[in-house]
């Protein structure tokens, strides 16, 4: 797996190109700020709406699994309409969901809001990374994925410690309220300066959307990138959901310094993005990916077992272990970007973004079930949930090898540029 391609390094981004690449980011900050959000809101749900955490675990879970059962609904449709068109009529929905859940007023409410947030959310994941696919060339996607995925630090950095204040002020409800507010500015933005994407149109199929749905799911190199995002889901969704429970109850940080913890780790988060997409793109993928599972499993071990501990030892290995995860999560999303034949790319990441979702929701109910709370208010067996999780990921390590190869072989070109890491990153 390291056949070079020489032409990755001349190619350079165009003005509309690096306007795409801002207007898919600020979309995926906002997605991924109204999923995030819950976890450092979790303590304040848990106890105003005074909900365990299984139940809690199902308000993560219900968001999953209606974005990935709207994923599969969507995928006989996706390659069929302009993605511009897909994506701003979904995106008004997620909107509308999260409104829904910043006036949700308990338990049930705001799962039915969950519920319809996440029915939308799952086709807009899918159609902005069919947009990737559709206007970037496999050479320049570990970049534009590593920019994309500095939406997970711009919501550490800006959402998670804003939202918590607003939070604190004024309630929890104001959270989703700001999401909402800044997502309306965005879609205007999005129906105003986004071309339609309709490349794909040219080819077409003539199955009808039940036939192509059928053909997508059937075909079984696509199977082996299902396989991969299935166990690539799992692990942030088991640990994730309960993160700020278990760093205030478990670890002793109180919940007044959680802002400023997620700050320092959006901001270590956005500088080294785009550092790892530009490696992807320069090094093996693949190598990339197990080096962020190295290290992933190394700090998951660390931080499920800590005791009490101070702040700066925990945004150290916050910092680590963020970094390792996102070393896997954005050469695997270039990775897999690449599986899909032109006319098969909507249907496939309405399915894999489905996959994920499911996969996740899954995880995150299994995790609420596997965690029990203390009469203190600590979690127990937190630490067999970090175990299940090192579990999944060497597995998905070993399924991932197995796509990286059928990317190489399918290309021709490979999906890697081999190099030494200092002259990568000075190129």
């Amino acid at each position: 797996m390291n056949q070079a391609q020489p032409v990755a390094e001349k190619l350079s981004f165009t003005p509309y190109q690096k306007l795409v690449v801002a207007i898919l980011a600020l979309l995926q900050f906002t997605i991924i700020l109204d999923f995030m959000v819950l976890s450092p809101l979790g303590t304040i749900l848990i106890k105003e709406l005074s909900i365990t955490p299984a139940r809690f675990g199902w308000v993560v879970s219900a968001y999953a699994f209606s974005a990935g059962i709207s994923g599969v609904l969507a995928a006989g449709f996706a390659d069929k309409y302009d993605r511009k068109k897909l994506l701003v009529i979904f995106y008004i929905g997620f909107l509308i969901g999260t409104a829904l859940c910043a006036m949700a007023t308990d338990f049930h409410s705001l799962l039915i809001a969950r519920i319809v947030t996440g029915l939308f959310a799952g086709v807009v994941g899918s159609a902005s990374m069919a947009i990737v696919t559709d206007l970037f060339p496999i050479q320049m996607r570990g970049r534009v994925m590593g920019f994309i995925q500095m939406a997970f630090g711009g919501s550490q950095v800006l959402g998670i410690p804003i939202g918590l204040l607003l939070a604190t002020r004024w309630g929890w409800h104001s959270t989703f309220w700001m999401i909402v507010a800044f997502g309306i500015v965005l879609g205007f933005v999005i129906i105003t300066y986004m071309k339609p994407v309709t490349e794909h149109l040219k080819l077409r199929s003539e199955k009808n959307p039940l036939e192509h749905l059928v053909h997508t799911v059937s075909m079984r190199p696509y199977l082996l990138g299902f396989l991969g995002t299935m166990l690539l889901a799992t692990g942030g969704f088991m640990i994730m959901p309960f993160a700020s429970t278990f760093t205030t109850n478990n670890l002793g940080i109180h919940q007044d310094a959680l802002p400023q913890l997620y700050l320092i780790t959006g901001i270590c988060s956005l500088v080294l993005m785009p550092l790892i997409g530009k490696l992807s793109d320069k090094i093996d993928k693949y190598i990339v990916f197990c080096i962020g599972t190295a290290l992933s499993i190394l700090m998951i071990g660390v931080y499920t077992n800590l005791g009490h501990t101070s702040f700066a030892v925990l945004a150290v290995i916050n910092i680590i272990m963020f970094s390792g995860i996102m070393s896997r999560m954005i050469p695997a999303s270039a990775i897999t970007s690449a599986i899909p034949a032109p006319q098969d790319r909507g249907a496939f990441m309405s399915i894999n973004s489905s996959v994920q979702q499911v996969s996740g929701g899954i995880a995150a109910a299994i995790s609420g079930m596997i965690i029990v709370e203390n009469p203190d208010k600590s979690l127990k067996h937190f630490d067999t949930v970090g175990y299940v999780t090192m579990v999944a990921m060497v597995i998905a390590a070993v399924i991932m090898y197995f796509v990286a190869r059928q990317v190489q072989r399918k290309t021709g070109k490979g999906v890697l540029t081999v190099k030494p890491v200092g002259e990568a990153l000075a190129t």
